[in-house]
């Protein structure tokens, strides 16, 4: 390798020619770099009215979270592609030299897209206009919970309990069961455990009744009630249901309503052990062939 070191006095030359050539190009094109500047804060300006009025409308209840999203999105895209175009068209390139290059680069580019990604961009559209849910939302997909964060064309994102962002494909979700929990409803929850027979039912059905009575964020209304859901060989299943609306803790109240069912059972001495298990130990004790 050779390094080869050019005068100070030539590359000061250099520097200067450079120089002169950038500030004659700016001086020859000083009235198109005003217009375009000009022009491109009046479309950011005219941007930021417009998703103001949007987000106000949001705020007022007159458009959905999603659509307003939607809309955002669609105004940002147009204001840089306008921003963009009105540039390159004062630096001598016609707009329809621009336009015929963009559905160039868009036929292109639908052209080698797979066919899954335009599967995605469909199902989005059925997604955003069907509206099985709302940005916002706390839904049950594929076995964990997820608010959901943006719908856009290709991927809705959601962001778990966990704090993990994750973007579904849109047509995964068209595939798929969603429980859609909303934002503030009244969803019914479920506690079951098991007690033996020997029991007096109506005990285990107060016990159940006054645990839901201790967590406050259990609704008085609807009430809860108590079922019978199942017999078993040694026991009956009891289930406790109640009914919550604040969804975003919802993990939280079930696990609530699990220890607080746990402590009252202690409370009233009410076993809910696995009690097939104890009784095949007891037998073995007593010397029953089980």
């Amino acid at each position: 390798m050779f390094a080869v070191h050019l005068p100070y006095s030539l590359m000061g030359r250099i520097d200067v020619n450079g120089l002169d050539d950038f500030l004659g190009w700016v001086s020859s094109n000083l009235g198109r770099i005003v217009f375009s500047v000009a022009v491109a804060i009046i479309i950011f300006v005219v941007y930021k009215l417009v998703t103001r009025q949007i987000s106000r409308l949001k705020d007022q209840g007159k458009l959905e979270e999603n659509i307003a999203f939607t809309l955002k999105r669609i105004f940002q895209w147009i204001a840089g592609l306008a921003i963009i175009v009105v540039i390159i068209a004062q630096f001598g390139i016609e707009v329809g030299i621009i336009a015929g290059l963009l559905a160039l680069a868009g036929g292109t580019i639908i052209g080698f897209a797979a066919m899954n990604t335009i599967g995605n961009a469909i199902a989005g559209i059925i997604v955003m206009t069907s509206r099985p849910f709302q940005i916002g939302d706390r839904i049950f997909f594929n076995g964990q919970f997820a608010d959901v964060l943006a719908i856009d064309l290709i991927y809705t994102r959601m962001r778990t309990l966990d704090n993990v962002l994750v973007s579904v494909p849109n047509q995964e979700l068209l595939k798929s069961g969603i429980d859609n929990y909303g934002k503030k409803t009244n969803v019914r929850r479920g506690c079951s455990i098991t007690a033996g027979y020997e029991l007096d039912s109506e005990d285990v059905e107060k016990a159940l009744l006054e645990a839901a009575s201790k967590v406050d964020a259990v609704l008085k209304e609807p009430k809860p009630y108590v079922w019978i859901t199942r017999f078993g060989d040694f026991a009956v299943e009891y289930t406790l249901y109640v009914f919550i609306n604040r969804i975003k803790r919802l993990p939280e109240i079930d696990a609530t309503i699990k220890r607080t069912v746990l402590e009252t059972c202690k409370k009233h001495k009410i076993d809910i052990s696995t009690p097939r298990l104890v009784q095949r130990v007891e037998d073995s004790i007593n010397g029953i062939d089980t």
